[in-house]
């Protein structure tokens, strides 16, 4: 019989362990090379980006960790609106330089795609390139959900990939919308309802109605890949 190995709520003493599990994941993808197009700078950047929005999710939401280490997930809580993080702009231009624009570009595109109604959001799924990666994966989804269904409320996640998005639809996940992310990536928004009213593909939630010429708010920029390239960026 197949047991899914048990996962812990992170607190913050973890922090560091998720930024480094985030930015290994991250940094080798294709969409980390787009984010930040210079290598020698690239997991340094991204793991200062990482660690500002884990802090945030730490107050919004809830982080969980496999017991060995290997992988993580982050999430947010999105029943009611969520502040940026205090002085978002000014830390993303510190540490970002003139990367930061792409940050930013990718905040503006899924921003203005997020559902209106309360969901919790698949920030980062963590889970480095190694050989039980997929393992890993399934095992910190399948365990995080555990404790994040108690919430009941839908939950939302962006995913590049048909692989992992075969992955998600094992959890329940349904694809809502598949834009075009920027630097041509293309983005599968995903949506999984509460597991206690049933999974039925035609319930997605309502699209974002924005009236014409109103900026995108800056928002949370969120990023999860695997080491094939495909990466999930959200806001």
């Amino acid at each position: 019989m197949h047991v899914t190995p048990p996962v812990n709520r992170a607190r913050w003493c973890d922090l560091d362990w998720i930024v480094d599990l985030l930015t290994a994941t991250i940094a080798p993808t294709s969409l980390g090379a787009w984010l930040v197009p210079d290598e020698r700078r690239r997991p340094a950047v991204i793991a200062a980006v990482a660690r500002i929005w884990t802090e945030h999710a730490l107050l919004f939401g809830d982080a969980f960790l496999l017991q060995d280490g290997t992988a993580a997930t982050v999430w947010f809580h999105r029943y009611r609106p969520i502040p940026p993080p205090p002085r978002y702009d000014e830390r993303l231009d510190d540490v970002g330089g003139e990367h930061a624009v792409r940050f930013r570009q990718v905040d503006t595109v899924l921003a203005a795609r997020r559902p209106v109604e309360a969901h919790n959001h698949l920030a980062f799924l963590a889970a480095p390139p190694d050989a039980d990666r997929a393992g890993q994966a399934a095992a910190v989804l399948a365990g995080s959900h555990r404790h994040m269904d108690g919430l009941g409320l839908p939950s939302y996640a962006e995913v590049h990939g048909d692989e992992d998005v075969r992955l998600y639809r094992r959890l329940g996940y349904r694809v809502w919308q598949r834009p075009s992310g920027p630097g041509g990536h293309r983005v599968n928004l995903l949506w999984r309802p509460v597991p206690s009213v049933g999974i039925n593909p035609s319930t997605f939630p309502a699209r974002r109605v924005r009236p014409a010429g109103q900026p995108v708010p800056a928002e949370t920029v969120v990023v999860a890949a695997d080491s094939a390239g495909r990466v999930g960026v959200g806001s």
